[in-house]
């Protein structure tokens, strides 16, 4: 991206995203102008307005944007969208707002992605930055916009969740640290069901990397083995993986630095959470955190709201709240840390899911399924003849007939495999009016 040309920037979407790219856009002296063809929520507008930033909502003029010499794409709009197409047709230049921030940004960035993990493992690295004394800023998916956080307040260091769609607009970006968790098929609607453009839209972590910086991944996921072979990152590379577990301790090193996690003194568990550990501890000894501070950060992080979110026990049954869990892979994991028969909540909006790595667990582990959504029939189909199915479509039906289902012992698991969007606004509203649900219950001897 060649700055030195660039005078005006159109910023498309008015999330949290747009609004931090139009803040910086502003300060560093463009014609600024953003457009959103839906509604900006009030918090947004408010604050463009304070800002004195030009916008536009509930639609595009398309001689505004189409006159720009960058556009900084927020990345819930899809490629497919008409005004990208026009803009591709008319040869302006379409970037992420990662890619947009990192040539104003003197911080170094360890960067987080993976279809399941990403947020666990982001806001656990930060955590120990930050209790070590590091100037760092969490950022990118989660959390305060990487571009806002630039304008306002350049840290040394940041964390950045990143998803495939701001991947996707990333060019000239590095990673100092870049973290790959895994790769299983999620959002194929967006790339043409076609499971190696989600692929290469991953692997972008470690674009433009050198040998002075790192490279972590999992070495149990086979796909990403495969990528890491065709492409030998220049980075170091620093695998992890069941084979650094024994006797219930995960080993990791980086150089002379040794670091060996208790499993049992997590209160995040489970084998995907161990994964979560070793990342976020190898990303860490790259930024220069000791051993001894990394471990008391591990031990008392206490996991993220929405990823297997211990809501309540009533009447001996548990609830437990998993919303973030929007695909197959990210189930597989929840299943199995279950410990107790699970009465499994799933579905809503099915972004081409493929079922089967489910089953053995649901076979073993599963007394009944609940299936929440507009259009449960794939699930339905199949499920039916494994396990008990219960086809609901709201929130409070679904709760009801688990209520019925679940006696004292078991599990109740919301870990719907599915997008929230048939009958939610995200993965967080379902996950807060589900806890609201179970908390509005009452217990038999109340």
């Amino acid at each position: 991206m060649n700055r030195e040309n660039i005078k005006k920037v159109v910023i498309l979407g008015g999330g949290e995203s747009g609004y931090g790219s139009a803040v910086l856009a502003k300060t560093k002296g463009y014609d600024t102008f953003l457009s959103d063809a839906g509604t900006i929520g009030d918090r947004y507008r408010t604050l463009l307005d304070q800002e004195g930033i030009d916008y536009e909502q509930g639609g595009h003029t398309e001689e505004r944007i189409l006159s720009a010499d960058l556009v900084v794409k927020s990345p819930g709009i899809p490629e497919k969208a008409p005004i990208v197409q026009k803009l591709r047709e008319a040869g302006v230049e379409i970037v992420s707002e990662i890619e947009f921030a990192h040539p104003f940004s003197k911080g170094r960035t360890i960067c987080i992605t993976g279809s399941n993990g990403k947020t666990t493992t982001t806001t656990l690295t930060h955590k120990i930055l930050s209790e070590a004394g590091m100037n760092v800023a969490v950022g990118g998916n989660i959390g305060r916009s990487y571009a806002l956080t630039v304008a306002r307040e350049d840290k040394e260091w940041y964390v950045l969740e990143l998803s495939s769609f701001q991947l996707d607009g990333c060019y000239d970006f590095k990673a100092d640290v870049g973290v790959l968790m895994n790769i299983t098929p999620d959002h194929l609607d967006r790339y043409n069901y076609i499971f190696q453009n989600y692929i290469d839209s991953k692997m972008r972590i470690c674009r433009n990397q050198t040998s002075a910086d790192h490279f972590i991944y999992s070495a149990d996921d086979k796909t990403t083995l495969a990528e890491v072979e065709k492409l030998s990152p220049a980075a170091s590379l620093h695998p992890f993986g069941k084979a650094n577990i024994a006797d219930g301790v995960a080993t990791v090193e980086l150089g002379d630095k040794r670091v060996e996690i208790e499993l049992e003194r997590l209160h995040i568990k489970g084998l995907h959470n161990a994964y979560n550990a070793m990342a976020a501890t190898l990303a860490a000894l790259a930024a220069g955190v000791s051993e001894e501070s990394i471990l008391r950060s591990l031990y008392s992080f206490e996991g993220v709201e929405h990823r297997l979110e211990f809501v309540r026990s009533v009447d001996g049954v548990e609830w437990i709240n998993d919303s973030k869990a929007t695909n197959v892979d990210s189930v597989w994991y929840a299943l199995e840390s279950m410990q107790h028969p699970t009465v499994w909540i799933a579905g809503g909006t099915d972004k081409g899911n493929d079922y089967e790595p489910l089953m053995d667990f649901v076979g073993k582990k599963v007394k009944a399924l609940v299936c929440m959504g507009v259009n449960n029939a794939k699930l339905i189909d199949n499920f039916s003849g494994i396990v008990p199915v219960y086809n609901t479509s709201s929130l409070a039906e679904a709760v009801e007939v688990c209520r019925q289902v679940a006696q004292s012992g078991d599990t109740v698991l919301l870990s719907p495999a599915c997008a929230s969007f048939d009958l939610f606004r995200n993965y967080e509203e379902r996950g807060r009016l589900f806890k609201e649900a179970v908390w509005g219950l009452k217990a038999e001897n109340e």
